[in-house]
């Protein structure tokens, strides 16, 4: 009964190591972060509602007061933001310079593993996704809102996406653990608008309970979210999730 006992245990060790893998691409990526962010089931820019049905999130646009810019296909269906944008942490790998993003997904091994890394991955509002574009974060008060009662704005002209309050925080934790994990660059207007952006939204229950969540497929936590580590300005990347071998 013993060794039966010992064998039951270590066929559920190996099951919960094959379940609980990071995952090597994109598209298991979404599959793996739609499971992980269940528990919320709401949009991360907008805090709408989400109803799953099978691999497709539908928001619940009354329920945060959304008005549709624009699209109205995009704007009725849950996307899988980066919240870092691939056009950034590609863009600062050759292989972006010699195919786009096409070609870093061929052939880029630590592209693949940024493209895949649930940390930088949360669910959004399409239209908003469409909206956000890879436009970089920034404030924009003299700008009207434009999707209703969801407190986001964009400027389309200078390209500048500004988030809500509750959610910015979340952001720099992100950008954080992105430029430190794969060795990226931030301007320092970057890294002093999230350092300002971390100080005003501290981090939540609910953040440390996703982290948790994302830890169990990544093998590691967001230190910037557990508080391992801390960003200052000119902060060293360790680069600890840069692939050697491609």
């Amino acid at each position: 009964m013993k060794f039966v006992a010992l064998f039951s245990s270590y066929l559920l060790l190996l099951c919960s190591v094959f379940t609980l893998a990071a995952p090597t691409n994109f598209d298991q990526a979404k599959r793996l972060a739609q499971r992980i962010h269940a528990p919320e089931a709401t949009s991360f820019y907008c805090d709408c509602a989400i109803r799953w049905q099978g691999k497709k999130g539908i928001p619940d646009l009354a329920s945060c007061g959304y008005q549709v810019r624009k699209n109205g296909p995009r704007a009725n269906r849950i996307e899988w933001e980066h919240v870092m944008p691939a056009h950034h942490f590609g863009h600062q790998r050759q292989c972006w310079q010699n195919g786009g993003r096409k070609n870093c997904v061929k052939t880029d091994s630590t592209f693949r593993a940024m493209e895949a890394d649930l940390y930088n991955l949360v669910p959004a509002i399409g239209e908003v996704n469409g909206d956000r574009s890879n436009y970089r974060f920034g404030v924009l008060p003299s700008s009207p809102s434009q999707h209703g009662a969801c407190p986001v704005k964009v400027d389309f002209k200078q390209q500048v996406f500004e988030p809500a309050p509750a959610v910015r925080g979340d952001i720099a934790r992100i950008y954080f653990y992105m430029a430190d994990k794969y060795n990226l660059s931030l301007s320092r207007a970057q890294q002093q608008l999230f350092i300002a952006w971390r100080k005003q939204d501290q981090v939540t229950a609910q953040e440390r309970d996703l982290n948790t969540r994302i830890s169990q497929h990544m093998g590691h936590d967001n230190p910037f979210v557990s508080g391992k580590r801390e960003w200052q300005l000119g902060y060293k990347a360790t680069g600890y999730g840069v692939v050697v071998s491609q």
